[in-house]
């Protein structure tokens, strides 16, 4: 018995070893925002059970609350099968049923007018655990071993009775304690997750290099332009294509002017192996700044910065070539008169938290995953923070934030109802600490 207890024990520790997998969770819903055909939505990929099986994809739009129809092509990486498929993105979707035939990593094409993207994932099924396994087992011999010693006979022989109760004894003893240890035996990876690291990347990635331009290099007030965002690895100059959602997105792109009058917040198309655009049009000229926000798996949160001009003559809103014309670029996200933020205190020292509020009508929804989002732009461009409002949707939106330095600051708070998401901008002025 003492050896069947050792064994036990043994077993167990070996199962503890913790799982190759890293942030992977079978049946987990896969959440994208993305800016595609000039609308803000949100492509849900719905986690599955079995393989061969279904996989539900719905398209979510917030602006405007009915949305084009997105072509979706699922694609195989290791096979090459592909299924095909739409979705009309609204406010409350229905889902398509596409059939995928194994796990492991996929590509899903979204199209939409004349813009395409590719958004990289994984079908993953979860495996039983060895645990499980090693219970039922143990439970399944000893009843095996009882049950067959009374239908033989060998029950009723003191020898083969002390051997049946022994080995039923060992499987119970078993899946007893693995049912005591259980909790602390960590999950296998599931099906169809990714290679555990190697040694080269198990300590983390590096930050990616960043490069943005515009296409055309300098574009013309009124007139449709995209922004470009190059990724690349500075190890090994390849690529970055490793970027993993955060916020519901792989990348968040906000978008000002030097006054801060044009605010863009979007979220830019894979279009190639570490490559991201996003078409936008600017109605003046003037400098631009633009913030973007990526994360590589296995590494932490990078912000990267760069400006760009816009030449030309301003362009009045409804005239011919103005932005709110063109059907492929992000429609403005509509600023209302929606109160003054309160601040507490009402000037915010540097380097000290700040609580903000802002009242909100019924009916905001969860957008990229929060309640709100406030995003906020040191006067010269600087500084550059997003937080966010991380309770259910109430009456108002709240946020604590401490600015760096003493200055003037330019922020934006938003947040989704049911047909737009509201920009509520405002200016800020922090005084020094005493």
């Amino acid at each position: 018995m003492i050896r069947v207890l050792c064994l036990a024990a043994a077993l167990v520790l070996v199962l503890a070893v913790p799982a190759a997998a890293h942030n992977v969770t079978a049946g987990a819903d896969l959440r994208i925002a993305q800016t595609i055909a000039g609308h803000e939505v949100t492509v849900v990929v719905k986690g599955t059970t079995r393989v061969p099986g279904p996989l539900r994809i719905g398209v979510i739009a917030y602006q405007p609350v009915s949305g084009p129809v997105i072509g979706l092509e699922v694609h195989s990486v290791e096979d090459g099968r592909t299924v095909t498929g739409t979705a009309q993105a609204a406010a409350n979707p229905q889902y398509t049923q596409l059939q995928v035939e194994r796990t492991g990593p996929h590509e899903l094409k979204l199209s939409a007018g004349d813009q395409t993207a590719v958004i990289p994932f994984r079908v993953l099924v979860e495996r039983e655990s060895a645990g499980a396994i090693l219970i039922y087992g143990g439970l399944f011999v000893a009843a095996l071993l009882l049950v067959g010693g009374l239908l033989t006979g060998s029950a009723a022989r003191p020898g083969r009775a002390m051997a049946l109760a022994a080995g039923a004894a060992a499987g119970v003893t078993v899946a007893a304690m693995v049912i005591v240890f259980e909790s602390h035996v960590p999950a296998p990876p599931p099906d169809g997750a990714a290679p555990a690291p190697t040694t080269s990347t198990a300590q983390g990635r590096p930050y990616a290099q960043v490069r943005m331009e515009t296409v055309p290099a300098r574009p013309a007030a009124g007139e449709e332009f995209t922004l470009r965002v190059d990724l690349v690895d500075g190890s090994t100059g390849r690529p970055v294509d490793d970027l993993t959602a955060h916020h519901e997105a792989l990348a968040h792109v906000v978008v000002t002017s030097e006054d801060g009058r044009y605010f863009r917040h979007v979220h830019p198309l894979r279009t190639a192996p570490g490559r991201l655009e996003v078409r936008l049009s600017a109605e003046r000229p003037g400098r631009y700044l633009a913030h973007v926000e990526v994360e590589r798996e296995d590494s932490g949160g990078q912000l990267v910065a760069a400006d760009f001009t816009v030449g030309g003559t301003a362009k009045a809103p409804g005239e011919a070539g103005a932005p709110a014309t063109r059907a492929g670029t992000p429609r403005l996200q509509p600023t209302v008169q929606t109160g003054t933020p309160r601040l507490q205190p009402a000037v915010p020292v540097a380097g000290r938290p700040t609580t903000i509020e802002l009242d909100t009508p019924a009916g905001v929804r969860t957008w990229l995953g929060m309640t709100g989002h406030l995003l906020i732009r040191s006067e010269d461009g600087r500084f550059f923070g997003h937080v966010h409002e991380m309770g259910a949707p109430g009456a108002r939106v709240r946020f604590t934030f401490s600015f760096p330095e003493p200055g003037r600051y330019l922020a934006w708070i938003q947040y989704a109802v049911a047909d737009r998401i509201v920009t509520a901008p405002f200016t800020v002025n922090v005084m020094e600490a005493p």
